[in-house]
């Protein structure tokens, strides 16, 4: 793959950036090829991620081998909406992690997908996630996309990259929101007190959500959030910048008395579509708010 400068607002630009903002690669992936020396710049192999560019650069990124996928593949059960050839399309249930990371060897969404579908998975997010085009965080639940071959992978990262797709949660959070619906348009960066959280950044990245009001109770609201970008815990950071924190979500927000057993936000990514990678048709997928959501909603309907 080569890239070349062209343009005078890539100018000083970050060359790992770069190659993110022309290439379906992630970071960490890009990072990864930097350090392993499979980059060059102007024919140099380069070992920085940072290094700025100028008008002109040229970057190759060599082809690199796939290796032997390295996690196991375990017998762990899957909510399987929809499959076939090219993708997978699953309800993740709350508490499990997507992929491998430290703490978390095993046991993962990755593992029970290695299980379910052997060799069949892209590779391009490297051999810690493979098939894994998206992901939501482990106390969230709801609808995931897998992909089995680098041709539906590229093809959907695109539509996730240029918003073509369209995802929707449902979500309680704490405090009644006046406003039937409203869009939050707040840049999301690391947060600089704590590297476990983000937070709304001047030099953020460009975050849109918007949210609708399904049902108020006593202290609570009920909403509907469709996702306009894809930012790192976006919904759950934008529903503390308004000052209703999702409720259970004690990295962004504080226990609940009434509420003291949750384990973690609830959050449940209920709808997915985007265009099958190579039918074309346009694929809708929803599933079911989960029986622990579905008895707090009752619960507060009692308050």
């Amino acid at each position: 793959m080569q890239l070349k400068v062209e343009n005078n607002q890539d100018i000083d630009l970050r060359i790992d950036l770069y190659i993110k903002k022309n290439s379906d690669m992630s970071r960490n992936h890009i990072a990864n090829l930097i350090q392993n020396q499979y980059v060059t710049l102007n024919g140099n192999v380069i070992t920085k991620p940072s290094i700025k560019l100028k008008l002109d650069d040229v970057i190759c990124i060599k082809e690199v081998e796939q290796k032997p996928l390295d996690v196991k593949g375990e017998n762990i059960p899957l909510d399987i909406i929809y499959e076939d050839a090219d993708i997978l399309i699953v309800n993740k249930d709350r508490g499990i992690v997507v992929h491998p990371a430290n703490g978390h060897s095993s046991g993962t969404l990755v593992n029970a997908i290695m299980y379910h579908c052997k060799e069949s998975l892209s590779g391009i997010n490297g051999i810690l996630r493979p098939g894994i085009v998206h992901r939501i965080d482990k106390d969230t639940s709801g609808i995931l996309c897998i992909c089995k071959n680098d041709y539906s992978h590229n093809d959907i990262a695109m539509q996730f990259k240029n918003h073509t797709n369209v995802r929707k949660y449902k979500l309680i959070v704490k405090g009644n929101i006046s406003c039937d619906e409203g869009i939050i348009d707040e840049p999301i960066g690391r947060d600089k007190k704590n590297r476990l959280r983000y937070a709304i950044s001047r030099d953020g990245k460009t975050a849109i959500t918007l949210y609708k009001v399904l049902k108020r109770f006593n202290g609570y609201t009920y909403l509907e959030c469709e996702l306009k970008t894809g930012r790192t815990h976006q919904i759950r950071v934008h529903m503390k910048s308004i000052g209703h924190p999702i409720l259970g979500d004690l990295l962004y927000g504080n226990a609940d008395k009434n509420f003291s057993k949750l384990n973690g936000q609830v959050l449940h990514a209920y709808y997915l579509e985007f265009d099958h990678p190579r039918t074309l048709e346009r694929l809708k997928f929803e599933c079911d708010i989960p029986e622990y959501f579905k008895k707090i909603l009752d619960k507060l309907g009692k308050f």
